[in-house]
């Protein structure tokens, strides 16, 4: 038996390959209220500054929201956080504070957006130059009887919240659009 050592060229760089984030949105997320907030990396690192209460830990969160289980993420590590103080419900309503109601018995939160007109949707493009290939993921959040709805897109074209996520009348118009996208 004849050995031959061919060596397979997937890329022209290494350096290249591998999916990086090139571009991230989110839209009614926490206190980003009613416009679409764009970090376009272009699969570059990135840093996140700025004060405090300033949006950081809100971004670092939707990106967690994406990207890992529900099951598993714990809102606002980032700052330090230990107990439950955000949710994801209280991230699609946009809660920014709480207050007491005049017999200072029970404390209501006060949010940006009511549950029944109210949704959310996060999305990240992510491209491999190595291979000429790119991928968005997005997630949709919606609350009906005050439950939580989320839908998945995994698509094989670049997707933003603007151009495939505004022109719907309900979710089911939303999902029946989304079969177009390259899946």
């Amino acid at each position: 038996m004849k050995q031959t050592s061919e060596r397979f060229d997937f890329a022209s760089d290494d350096a290249l390959a591998g999916f990086r984030l090139s571009r991230f949105e989110l839209y009614n997320w926490g206190t980003y209220n009613k416009s679409v907030v764009t970090l376009s990396l272009d699969k570059h690192n990135g840093l996140l500054t700025g004060d405090i209460g300033s949006g950081k830990s809100t971004i670092v969160d939707a990106l967690t929201t994406l990207l890992v289980p529900h099951q598993k993420i714990i809102y606002n590590k980032a700052s330090g956080a230990e107990t439950k103080e955000r949710s994801l419900h209280s991230y699609i309503l946009g809660e920014y504070k709480s207050s007491k109601d005049e017999n200072f018995s029970q404390a209501k939160a006060i949010t940006l957006r009511d549950s029944a007109s109210t949704f959310s949707v996060l999305l990240a493009n992510f491209k491999n130059d190595g291979f000429d290939e790119e991928v968005s993921i997005a997630q949709f959040f919606h609350i009906s009887n005050n439950q939580v709805h989320k839908f998945f897109v995994v698509a094989k074209n670049l997707l933003s919240i603007k151009k495939d996520f505004f022109n719907f009348k309900d979710i089911r118009d939303l999902k029946k659009t989304s079969v177009n996208f390259q899946i």
